[in-house]
């Protein structure tokens, strides 16, 4: 199959074989193609007949060398031809030109705007009409074979035509599935001509860019988008029409989505190819799996100092107890208490050290966010003191998100404390949480406390910065960072007119609606352990039938259909594990779930990840049912 370059290399050559001159302008009166006819037949320059040459242009040419007789205002005639030709209509005229020639012009619109004409050459017809009308008695003979000659012109144009019809068939169609195709792709695609303004758009750039112009163009790209992605494409798009090609990232601020631009010059026709994506949760996960491999460089590095660190703050508490046994007098036992409490202060920030950089998965469940902005206004509002406000203002009613709660719970408390300690005394302190466009559930945590200096906001999220001095270890807001990108999220730091203020944002996932309540097969070896897991289960509003080992469950699965799902212990009575019963199960059984106090690093608590979802003891009836709701969604 020829590729496009060659269709179009086959087309013109058939175009140029045609005894006709022939010109095709688009919607903006640029020419698009003509033949070497057009060129030959109006002895025109080559930058007349080149793809994008002005119709006004090619008019004043003419009118200017006497093609259309004697013309007193030119800018005007141009000016009267141009309107004429934005408002074309099918037509056929003859005229004859300043060099004696007489031409025919028919002229069809085209169905995406522009229009296609046909130039034929018929001096000789009107001769022959003119002969015919002088000495037709004299030249009965030469009638005879001008009008066999011109029976063989007609229908030479007559296939001339039929070949036009078909390449403009042709070309219709060819355009046709070209918009067609544009149109279906996930991108914005465009055409900006080298004054800014489009030349060519599929309907894609509100989609990608919300709040943008849908009809464009003709547009010039500062009314087609809002001020700040403008501002951030046009020192690219000014390199472009310079010849220089790139590809760059931005955040659309209006809809806070993550943009991927690329501009290719055109340098036929001036101006650029645009293409525009929409990469925000590409970028999400992108700033997800970076984290990741930062914590996993950090863990690397620091767990041998780690190690090596705690060692000698044992040997420093233990040297420091047998001096405390000493009689060495009231001010060694000061310094001695001191260098305690300094080598435990040591201990905790190795602790926390850990918490950062050890393994750590985000987990997503199902969240019911008003009940979880409930649990937490009860916790923070334990640790403020009487003079101390809190609020909490939900914006995000009526939807349940797919959250880690244990990581969101910590980063919010976190911001909560430091806001807490900012406002001293007394102050207030305010947590909203809303849905930013469809891209984000941001939490914001304000206070009335001095604000952040310039020099905190650009390094509070730096590891062990503090302005708390010997108070704090400086993990606080590098955690609240650690666990926000995990998810795919980012954090801002700014500040308002009565505080500081920290936003939170992470993607927004809506939660699908829970399943109805069903029969859960409850499969524990230890009855305290039992009684309380089939209590939160029947609290949740399933019905629960219990068996103690894999075999009891294997013949309840056989003797009792109605049962929804499965939710067994890894470690249980006998000589069969929940791995062991998960493998016997029947073909096309229910859900079977797996719950553990087996450490994450324990061979078999790997192993039973690998074949069913794993669950954690221990846990609250929140994390059983976000649990069932998370992995039970298809």
């Amino acid at each position: 199959m020829p590729t496009r370059s060659q269709t179009d290399a086959m087309t013109m050559a058939g175009l140029n074989l045609i005894q006709q001159a022939l010109s095709i302008y688009d919607a903006d009166l640029q020419l698009a193609v003509c033949n070497h006819r057009f060129q030959e037949m109006f002895d025109l320059p080559d930058w007349l007949v080149t793809p994008g040459a002005s119709f006004a242009d090619t008019i004043g040419f003419l009118a200017e060398r006497g093609d259309y007789g004697e013309v007193d205002n030119l800018d005007e005639f141009v000016r009267i031809r141009v309107e004429q030709a934005r408002a074309f209509e099918p037509h056929y005229m003859e005229r004859r030109r300043a060099n004696g020639r007489t031409i025919s012009v028919e002229g069809t619109p085209l169905p995406e705007g522009g229009w296609v004409t046909v130039y034929t050459d018929i001096t000789r017809i009107k001769r022959q009409e003119l002969l015919l009308r002088t000495r037709s008695e004299e030249l009965s003979d030469q009638l005879l074979s001008y009008s066999e000659e011109l029976a063989a012109t007609n229908r030479e144009l007559s296939a001339t035509i039929t070949a036009l019809e078909e390449a403009k068939r042709q070309l219709t169609a060819s355009e046709a599935r070209t918009r067609l195709t544009t149109e279906m792709m996930p991108a914005h695609i465009a055409h900006v001509g080298p004054d800014g303004c489009y030349t060519y758009s599929n309907r894609r750039l509100s989609t990608v860019m919300p709040g943008s112009q849908s009809e464009i163009i003709g547009l010039h790209l500062n009314e087609a988008l809002a001020p700040q992605p403008y501002a951030a494409i046009r020192p690219y798009l000014e390199r472009a029409f310079h010849g220089e090609a790139s590809v760059f990232e931005f955040t659309h601020e209006p809809s806070s989505r993550r943009i991927r631009v690329a501009l290719t010059p055109d340098d036929t026709q001036g101006g650029t190819y645009v293409l525009s994506m929409d990469i925000t949760e590409e970028a999400q996960t992108r700033s997800a799996l970076q984290q990741t491999r930062r914590r996993e460089m950090a863990a690397q590095l620091t767990s041998g100092l780690a190690h090596d660190f705690s060692n000698l703050l044992t040997i420093i508490l233990g040297m420091q107890s047998k001096l405390q046994r000493m009689d060495l007098g009231p001010q060694a036992s000061e310094l001695i208490t001191a260098t305690l409490a300094a080598a435990r202060r040591g201990g905790g920030l190795l602790n926390r050290i850990a918490d950062m950089t050890g393994p750590r998965e985000h987990m997503p469940a199902p969240t019911d966010l008003s009940a979880f902005l409930g649990d937490l206004e009860t916790l923070a509002r334990s640790t403020l003191p009487d003079g101390v406000s809190f609020a909490v203002n939900n914006l995000a009613t009526g939807r349940a998100f797919l959250l880690d709660p244990g990581m969101l719970q910590d980063s919010l408390l976190n911001l909560v404390l430091n806001a807490r300690d900012a406002c001293g005394a007394t102050g207030r302190i305010a947590l909203t949480a809303a849905c930013v466009q469809d891209t984000w559930l941001e939490f914001v945590v304000t206070d009335t406390g001095p604000g952040f200096s310039e020099y905190a906001l650009a390094h509070a999220l730096d590891p062990f910065f503090t302005t708390k001095g010997g108070e704090g270890s400086g993990l606080g807001l590098s955690m609240v960072y650690d666990m926000t990108k995990l998810a795919g999220g980012r954090v801002q730091l700014s500040n308002t007119d009565t505080g500081g203020r920290v936003s939170l944002r992470l993607p927004l996932r809506p939660a699908d609606d829970a399943d109805t309540p069903g029969m859960i097969l409850l499969v524990e070896d230890s009855p305290d352990l039992r009684d309380a897991v089939r209590d939160m289960l029947r609290d949740l509003g399933h019905t629960v039938i219990e068996a103690a080992t894999a075999d009891e469950a294997l013949a309840l699965i056989t003797e009792v259909p109605q049962i929804s799902a499965l939710l067994s212990d890894i470690s249980l009575e006998g000589g069969k594990t929940g791995l062991d019963l998960i493998e016997a199960l029947p073909e096309d059984h229910c859900p079977a779930f797996l719950m553990t106090s087996l450490p994450p690093g324990a061979a078999l608590h790997q192993a039973a990840k690998a074949c069913a979802p794993v669950l954690r003891k221990p846990f609250t009836a929140a994390q059983l049912d976000a649990f069932f709701k998370s992995d039970s969604q298809p």
